[in-house]
C-alpha cells in the first residue's frame, strides 16, 4: 500500500519504467523469433506485476479524491483508517502529534494496518482525524426462519 506522496511520486515514476522495459522486453523476445505465445508465456508474470503495481497507485489516487470502500463488520478498519489519513494529506508525523504518540508509533501501527487495535484507541484516531464514522446494520434472516 502506498502511505505518502512520495511513494506515490516513486511509484509512478516506477510504473512508467517499469512499462518501458516491458514494451523493450516483448520487443527482443519478438526479435529472436519467439511467436506471440511464447512472448506471452515470458511476459505473463512481469505484467501481473505491473498491474498490481498499477492498481496500488490507482488506489492510492481514489483515496486521494477521498473515494472510500464499505466496511463490512469492521473488517478492513486498519486499512480505512490508514485510507483517511492518506485523504486528508497527513503525514504519520501529523497524526501522531494529534495522538500524542511518537511517530514509529504511528508507523508501526499502519504497517500492521492496526491489526488488533482496541474500538477506543480506533475512536482516537478517528476523532484525531476529525472523522465521524456512521454505521447500518443489516440483520441476515436465516434461511429456516424466512419461511416459517
Amino acid at each position: 500500500m502506498i502511505r505518502n506522496e512520495s511513494e506515490y511520486r516513486e511509484a509512478v515514476e516506477r510504473l512508467a519504467a517499469e512499462q518501458s522495459r516491458l514494451a523493450e522486453h516483448r520487443a527482443r523476445l519478438k526479435a529472436i523469433g519467439l511467436s506471440d505465445g511464447e512472448v506471452k508465456r515470458v511476459t505473463d508474470p512481469m505484467e501481473s506485476f505491473h498491474l498490481q503495481f498499477s492498481e496500488e497507485v490507482e488506489s492510492y489516487e481514489r483515496l486521494k479524491r477521498r473515494e472510500f470502500d464499505e466496511l463490512e463488520n469492521f473488517r478492513g478498519l486498519g486499512h480505512l483508517l490508514i485510507s483517511l489519513r492518506i485523504a486528508q494529506g497527513l503525514s504519520q508525523r501529523e497524526l501522531a502529534k494529534r495522538l500524542n504518540v511518537h511517530e514509529s508509533q504511528v508507523s508501526r501501527d499502519e504497517r500492521n494496518e492496526y491489526f488488533g487495535i482496541t474500538l477506543e484507541r480506533a475512536v482516537k484516531v478517528l476523532d484525531a482525524l476529525n472523522v465521524r464514522l456512521r454505521t447500518k446494520v443489516e440483520i441476515d434472516t436465516p434461511r429456516e426462519m424466512a419461511f416459517a
